[in-house]
């Protein structure tokens, strides 16, 4: 008889639990992603710090010899000296470039200047400046069916040398980099191929993502590649910006591969 009066109150009552339950349980998923931005800003500006603070101790230390006088015999090594200044400065100001336009990309405040250019120039400029900077062996295999390209060329040639960066920097002694392209009939497809460490299926989810090294602490602090978590995020927003397409296809240990999908220009379509 009890139970049959208090019907109407004991389902409230179950409802408002079952809501109450929902919006802890909320609360908790709320409090959960909080802590893992806050983590990866926190990891993303010792990254910041341990790769900023490298050039510029660099800077200070050759400054610091130039301005001594004790080079002023020494015009090699001055020069030479003068070149790390140099290098430095442009490492570094290309960093902030980088994190300016990710933001302006983000915010869709950057306008692409399309053209059609010509690949292979690109490519070989890029080869040879990193055969000669690299310290290991680098052997390129290019096959270029399309010869051209729609897109913004300054965007598109930082967003080559960042793949190509990549692919050594996670790379064995030896390295192996492919990169080809054809037509469809809607895009230029471009394929870039590392025989290097590979990418796990759970870190290719997330490659994308801005700042997606959630472990670069522990990676700088263990030898690992330094960085921001930038690159791929900076090569994803300019194939947006240029409505196109992008995809990993990798095995941990072995090779990754990259695959984008560049729309033709309009008058070909």
């Amino acid at each position: 008889t009890i139970i049959k009066r208090m019907g109407l109150l004991l389902i409230a009552t179950v409802i408002l639990m079952i809501f109450v339950i929902g919006c802890i349980v909320y609360q908790i998923k709320i409090i959960a992603r909080q802590n893992k931005i806050a983590q990866l800003r926190e990891d993303f500006s010792y990254a910041m710090i341990h790769d900023m603070k490298t050039p510029l101790s660099s800077i200070t230390m050759c400054t610091s010899f130039l301005h001594s006088g004790r080079l002023d015999d020494k015009p090699e090594m001055k020069e030479k000296y003068f070149t790390i200044v140099e290098n430095e400065t442009d490492h570094l100001l290309a960093l902030t470039n980088k994190i300016l336009t990710l933001s302006k990309l983000e915010n869709h405040k950057l306008e692409m200047n399309k053209k059609k250019i010509s690949f292979e120039p690109i490519i070989e400029d890029l080869k040879e400046k990193f055969i000669t900077k690299s310290d290991k062996p680098i052997h390129f295999t290019i096959d270029l069916k399309a010869k051209e390209v729609y897109v913004d060329e300054e965007f598109f040639k930082e967003l080559m040398s960042n793949l190509i960066d990549n692919a050594i920097k996670y790379s064995k002694k030896s390295i192996e980099i492919k990169i080809s392209s054809h037509y469809d009939d809607k895009y230029t497809i471009i394929k870039i191929y590392d025989n290097g460490m590979g990418i796990s299926e759970k870190d290719q989810r997330t490659i994308f993502d801005k700042f997606e090294r959630a472990s670069a602490t522990k990676r700088t602090k263990f030898g690992g590649a330094t960085g921001f978590g930038l690159g791929l995020n900076y090569v994803y927003q300019v194939i947006e910006a240029h409505e196109g397409k992008i995809y990993v296809n990798s095995i941990e240990g072995d090779f990754t591969e990259f695959t984008l999908f560049i729309p033709k220009i309009m008058e070909e379509l």
